[in-house]
């Protein structure tokens, strides 16, 4: 099982699912942070090697914060019907939209839980992250969904799409705020690309059309490759009005993950991402399948990036923010859509690192700043929580796992998000494995109706 990178290392699997209560805490957490920190991340189960680290079932790590005390950590597998093999194609050549892994995401919305697999429906689960079941937004989403939806700040408004490498080739979705569709339509014009994320402004959607895109003969369990003689776009969907969507063609790179978009003044459309050429990618891909000559440890090779569309003339202008070798951006939630200055990534090694770190990017001064966890440690996805009566951009706290090899042991960071020093540390019972994305959910964490003890809910469909 162990001769595949993604389950070595820092990303080794845990055999199985532990509580323990009242942790124990170097320095002292804010008082704001009340709530769920939850994180969701790759564990095959034990005897079982995926053929791509994207295949191993999805496990959740979560720590409850509140009165200045770490009440809980528990580690839970998302128990869906792949968990137990389950294949995502049945017999008969349908897709089995249960079948998730589920080991990308998980979300807050609509007072319930959602953890994500963009190749299936979202997987609801409790407040103590045990399994409720798949979600299909009370029968209106017959589709997948992605991993990476976007909740407008202002209207509460959860936009996500589907993609699938057959006709239409993407869908777009709106849901109301307590998790019903209220919109859905194909996109026009897009091809059978890996989409993995989006973005969207106050009144766009932003589309990444990659040249990576469907292919057969790719046998990692995720059946897409780079193709030069396909081009690169981005599509800008005017969701507020009837001027449709442009597709405009760029540099030939793909883009895993968004950092923001925005609309300007005079109609153009501002995107950051972390953006691939097919060096990187292949690079990266061996490591995630775990072909010769992957390197030692996972890389990125993604540099952030800037492009400045023009949905009027069809045309964009693009250009590097930064030189390290980052993905997993994030910026605080409440500009999801609008202008924002201040993001935060994990930066791994090569590009001038030999060790992996966070990094604080500031588009408006230039300014590049770094949290360095130690040799041997790995930092992950660094989610930013609000201070109470902050005003700046960065008037917050980041929460990360760190993954400490030598140690063998792992801790909840709470860090100054203005200066990256470390305000609190938790002190986890054991070595969480190095894993992808994760949520903040402030209390109460739930709302009315999120049938947090499992109760029969006609929104929760049955596997099958």
């Amino acid at each position: 099982m162990l001769n595949k990178p993604y389950l070595t290392g820092h990303f080794t699997p845990v055999p199985d699912e532990i509580t323990a209560v009242d942790l124990s805490i170097s320095g002292k957490l804010p008082p704001e942070l009340s709530g769920l920190y939850v994180r969701n991340g790759h564990n095959p189960k034990p005897g079982i090697t995926p053929s791509h680290w994207f295949r191993g079932s999805g496990m959740l790590h979560g720590v409850r914060l509140a009165d200045g005390r770490a009440q809980w950590y528990r580690n839970r597998w998302v128990k869906t019907p792949a968990l137990d093999g389950a294949p995502l194609v049945r017999q008969d050549g349908s897709i089995d939209l249960t079948a998730s892994v589920a080991g990308t995401h998980i979300i807050e919305h609509g007072g319930r839980l959602l953890a994500l697999q963009e190749a299936n429906l979202p997987f609801a689960v409790t407040p103590e992250l045990e399994t409720l079941g798949p979600f299909d937004f009370h029968g209106k989403l017959t589709t997948a969904m992605t991993a990476h939806p976007k909740q407008d700040p202002e209207t509460g408004l959860l936009h996500f799409f589907s993609y699938s490498p057959f006709e239409p080739h993407l869908t777009y979705f709106e849901a109301s705020p307590d998790g019903h569709i209220v919109r859905s339509e194909p996109v026009p014009g897009a091809g059978p690309g890996l989409m993995h994320d989006f973005a969207i402004t106050a009144g766009k959607a932003v589309f990444l059309d990659p040249p990576v895109v469907f292919d057969p003969a790719e046998t990692s369990g995720i059946p897409y490759r780079w193709h030069d003689d396909r081009p690169a776009r981005i599509g800008v969907l005017d969701r507020l009005g009837d001027s449709g969507v442009t597709w405009i063609e760029v540099d030939q790179k793909t883009v895993l993950h968004v950092v923001n978009a925005c609309d300007l003044p005079d109609g153009k459309v501002l995107l950051e991402g972390t953006a691939y050429d097919q060096a990187a990618w292949e690079t990266s891909w061996k490591w995630w399948i775990g072909a010769p000559g992957h390197p030692n440890a996972p890389t990125s090779g993604a540099v952030v990036t800037r492009w400045l569309l023009d949905p009027v003339a069809g045309t964009a202008l693009e250009e590097p923010i930064d030189d390290l070798a980052t993905d997993f951006p994030t910026v605080d939630d409440r500009l999801t859509g609008r202008r924002s200055s201040i993001s935060y990534h994990v930066a791994f090694p090569g590009a001038g690192l030999d060790e992996f770190a966070l990094v604080k990017l500031n588009t408006a001064t230039g300014e590049r700043r770094l949290f360095h966890p130690g040799r041997g440690r790995y930092a992950g996805e660094a989610v930013f929580v609000p201070a109470l009566g902050g005003t700046a951009e960065d008037d917050g706290y980041l929460l990360t796992i760190v993954s400490d090899l030598v140690a063998d042991a792992s801790r909840l960071l709470v860090l100054n998000a203005q200066d990256l020093s470390t305000s609190a540390s938790i002190h986890l019972p054991r070595r969480v494995p190095g894993g992808i994305h994760g949520s903040w959910i402030p209390s109460p964490p739930m709302a009315a109706g999120s049938n947090p003890a499992g109760a029969p809910d006609e929104a929760f469909v049955q596997p099958g």
